[in-house]
């Protein structure tokens, strides 16, 4: 019993999530609809990248941009490149994936550059990036992708539309990192050797070549949307088996256990009818408040699942969606993911990790609410 309670302690959001989707069996009990409803598409998803980055890590595989990243001697141009990494690359990853990519090589950067009180703020700030970043782009994210394809817009309205909010949040994130610097803007980083970028083993060169395949297989399957996402999951399942067997073992399951709660706790949610009777004379016009609102309650992507069918304005909705996670660490599950990144590398800092990121992102949401608000008042 202690090794579970101290599990549990350890794993702040599985706990939160485990607890939300068994308080969601009171709302609304279990059944098969309900298991048919969990967004098994995003599941899915995140399971292929986070086992596939895995491998990468274990085949260095990001050894150039370690390299072309340690070429970077200031702390302030180190910090942009990584942020904006993260926020032109989401735009087509999608905002969790390149969080996963970018939070370790960041982690990896500034331990070996003796940096590491900067990791914190500057990994917070690439969390904005792919929030922000993401949104610019119909697949840069789970409810951009939803909202997308139920509303029936153009590409480029969608992008028309998303544009202005998505050129403030990048002019602001250069001020962020900019301030963060601010008593030693030329702060340099202390890569003078490239040990942290580990080396290539010429005899595992297949492995890194199946990897990238594998990869590119899976960026093709997110930004096409094919339908045959099941079956490109089993293939690479099947695939790091014969490559690895060992890196299945070391995918991140607590995280997909934390996703698959929230979904549940979502779907429960908008299968009661006393809750979406409600839902259905709230939410019209205020479209933006019910979409930070909720998230903060069952992040953004269940809350669009929930509201769209409610909304008046789906662009209003969107913006809402897009902006709550910049509030709490539940109103994106992007969050969640770089939280959980976080922990693994530095256990017993959660705390700390929900202080940094909790002041930064407000005063970055403090910024932004107003204007996404009255822009948001435009129909998409």
């Amino acid at each position: 019993m202690k090794k579970v309670i101290g599990f549990l302690k350890k794993e702040l959001m599985l706990t939160i999530a485990v607890s939300a989707a068994l308080l969601s069996f009171l709302i609304t009990p279990p059944s098969w609809d309900l298991v048919i409803h969990i967004d098994w598409h995003t599941l899915a998803t995140l399971f292929m990248m986070l086992t596939v980055l895995e491998g990468f890590k274990q085949e260095n595989i990001f050894r150039p941009v370690l390299l072309l990243a340690g070429k970077i001697k200031s702390m302030v141009g180190l910090s942009l490149f990584l942020v904006f990494g993260v926020f032109f690359s989401s735009m087509f990853v999608t905002n969790d994936i390149s969080l996963i990519i970018f939070v370790p090589l960041t982690i990896i950067l500034f331990r070996a550059g003796d940096k590491e009180r900067y990791i914190l703020p500057v990994i917070t700030m690439e969390n904005i990036a792919a929030v922000r970043g993401s949104l610019l782009t119909p697949f840069g994210s789970p409810q951009n992708l939803f909202i997308f394809g139920q509303s029936g817009v153009t590409a480029w309205r969608f992008v028309g539309y998303m544009l202005p909010i998505w050129v403030i949040s990048g002019v602001l994130l250069v001020g962020f990192v900019v301030l963060l610097y601010r008593k030693n803007f030329r702060a340099k980083t202390s890569l003078v050797q490239t040990d942290f970028a580990g080396t290539w083993q010429p005899e595992r060169k297949p492995r890194r070549i199946a990897y990238l395949v594998i990869f590119a297989v899976v960026l093709i399957t997110i930004v096409s949307r094919t339908e045959y996402w099941g079956y490109v999951t089993l293939f690479v399942a099947a695939a790091v088996l014969v490559i690895d067997r060992r890196i299945l073992l070391k995918t991140d399951y607590v995280l997909l256990v934390t996703f698959l709660c929230f979904f549940i706790f979502s779907s429960s949610i908008a299968a009661n009818e006393g809750i979406a009777s409600f839902l259905g004379g709230a939410v019209a016009h205020h479209e933006y408040v019910w979409g930070i609102l909720l998230s903060q309650v069952i992040s953004n992507v269940p809350a669009g699942i929930v509201l769209y069918p409610f909304a008046a304005n789906a662009g209003a909705l969107l913006y809402g969606l897009d902006t709550a996670g910049l509030c709490t660490l539940i109103g994106s599950l992007a969050s969640v993911i770089n939280y959980r990144i976080y922990v693994r590398e530095y256990p017993g800092k959660g705390g700390q990790f929900l202080l940094v990121f909790t002041l930064i992102s407000l005063l970055f949401f403090a910024l932004v609410a107003v204007p996404g608000y009255f822009i948001s008042l435009q129909p998409l």
